[in-house]
């Protein structure tokens, strides 16, 4: 790391993109009777409005989660304590959002883009640290959860099914938008993971429709994860410009997620037409894992669990089911 003072300040930044903020009760973001359902294990209504009612046993939420900066939460990269415990108590929580114990965790990092959607094989991913400039000991960092060869072979074949091209990589490990965020999550990384990359060309429409391609997996007992930021411009971080930015973006993602599907879903394809949206994000790979989500969740409703500021300017997460 070169020692000047503003370089190490800018990475402290990059490194730290969490903010001191408010944690919402996790286990209670649910709706009303179907909450009730799927935690007794009941039926709901057909919300395709067939009159027949479907299963919600087991039934697995979906969520779009912030993952910061680099190793923040492990190394001292600058962050305040205030913005480290903050968000270091969300990403814990998470844990308690599914009802059940995954059987396995799928997750789309915003760190892994291919020409097709591609899965990573290897039964033992090792990490893939795909970050610079830290100090030695963030390259040290362990979190040996297991591969899934066999989910990966489901979810290609629920790809295809929806007429989808996709690809398998044996070679790929752990992105940090994966190791980071679940070494708080699931710290014993004993559930079973892979990732799925994000589609070249960064199509939103492309991306929901791979996230509802694979929404039968939350009925197989897997926790579709999107891993991201919900504002993601480098030169914002740090400037008080960008606050009022933020806000109008974040905004917009609070009312669009709580929509029903047919609009939110319209609202997520046309994401670039929102209130500031391209200098939220530049370029929206920090914005597309919600895609999948959304897609995923289909006629469960979101709402925001986590919200607060990230160096002066907001982030949140959002939870479906």
């Amino acid at each position: 790391m070169k020692s000047d003072d503003g370089v190490v300040k800018r990475r402290a930044v990059v490194a730290g993109l969490a903010g001191a903020a408010t944690l919402a009760a996790i286990p209670l973001m649910t709706h009303g009777d179907d909450a009730a359902a799927r935690g007794k294990g009941e039926s709901k209504p057909d919300p395709a409005g067939s009159g027949k009612t479907v299963a919600t046993k087991g039934r697995m939420p979906v969520a779009y989660i912030p993952h910061g900066g680099g190793p923040w939460p492990f190394v001292d990269v600058g962050m305040s304590k205030a913005d480290k415990e903050s968000l270091t108590a969300y990403l814990k929580a998470v844990r308690a959002l599914p009802r059940t114990t995954p059987k396995a965790l799928l997750v789309v990092s915003a760190h892994w883009e291919e020409s097709v959607p591609t899965v990573m094989t290897n039964p033992k991913p090792p990490l893939f640290f795909d970050y610079y400039g830290f100090p030695p000991e963030s390259y040290k960092l362990t979190w040996p959860a297991p591969g899934d060869p066999a989910l990966a072979a489901r979810v290609r074949e629920l790809l295809a099914a929806a007429g989808m091209k996709s690809g398998a990589d044996d070679k790929r490990g752990f992105d940090h938008g994966t190791f980071i965020p679940l070494k708080l999550t699931y710290p014993e990384a004993d559930i079973p993971t892979i990732q799925l990359s994000l589609k070249k060309g960064l199509d939103p429409a492309e991306h929901v429709a791979i996230g509802r391609a694979i929404a039968p997996l939350r009925d197989e007992g897997v926790f579709i994860l999107g891993s991201g930021m919900s504002f993601h411009n480098m030169a914002g971080f740090g400037d008080p410009r960008a606050r009022a930015t933020s806000v109008s973006f974040d905004n917009w993602l609070k009312e669009s997620v709580s929509l029903d599907e047919e609009a939110r879903d319209k609202r997520l394809r046309e994401w670039a037409s929102a209130p500031e949206a391209r200098r939220v994000h530049p370029r929206e790979e920090h914005l597309l894992p919600l895609m999948v989500v959304a897609g995923a969740a289909g006629a469960d409703r979101g709402a925001i669990a986590y919200n607060g500021d990230a160096w002066g300017v907001k982030l949140s997460a959002v939870h479906f089911g």
